[in-house]
């Protein structure tokens, strides 16, 4: 009969302490600066409550072969702890994640150089700010720092971008 009475009152304060659930979209250009700077692409979609929220990225970095800098395309899943509000329009948050990462250097076809491709598990590390703009309208700004597996040619890769972001 505890156990129950004990279930009901986490649940009605789970029911009252609750806020409603937010989403928000980023489209995202920036640099990869591990070992060399290179343009990043990508997308973030995410869901969150007050403080916490969980979001996908997917995003992918062009390579360099001539300054032996990898194309990194990395997909992960986040969880962010930002301001329950913004500060004068600012909203700063941290993120922490793991995903998936495929490094690749050259060209299978070609001999030289010689073809690099590696595949495994990956962890970042970051934080940024969601700056409002115009109603739903937000800039997001974010640095990240990538923890690739043992056979990445470069690790940690650090990125850096910006974005448009979509609240809704």
């Amino acid at each position: 009969m505890k156990l129950i009475r004990a279930i009901a009152m986490a649940t009605l304060s789970c029911g009252l302490l609750a806020t409603p659930a937010f989403a928000d979209i980023t489209g995202f250009i920036g640099a990869n600066t591990t070992p060399a700077n290179r343009q990043v692409r990508g997308v973030a979609a995410g869901i969150g409550l007050l403080i916490v929220a969980f979001e996908f990225e997917f995003a992918n970095t062009t390579d360099d072969p001539l300054a032996s800098a990898p194309s990194l395309t990395t997909g992960s899943g986040n969880i962010l702890f930002q301001t329950p509000v913004a500060f004068f329009g600012f909203q700063p948050y941290f993120t922490t994640g793991a995903g998936l990462y495929r490094e690749t250097l050259g060209d299978r076809a070609v001999a030289a150089p010689p073809f690099h491709q590696d595949t495994g598990i990956a962890l970042n590390t970051g934080g940024g700010v969601k700056v409002s703009l115009i109603g739903p309208v937000r800039l997001r700004v974010d640095y990240r720092v990538f923890k690739l597996g043992s056979g990445a040619l470069n690790s940690p890769a650090h990125r850096l971008y910006a974005g448009l972001n979509l609240k809704f």
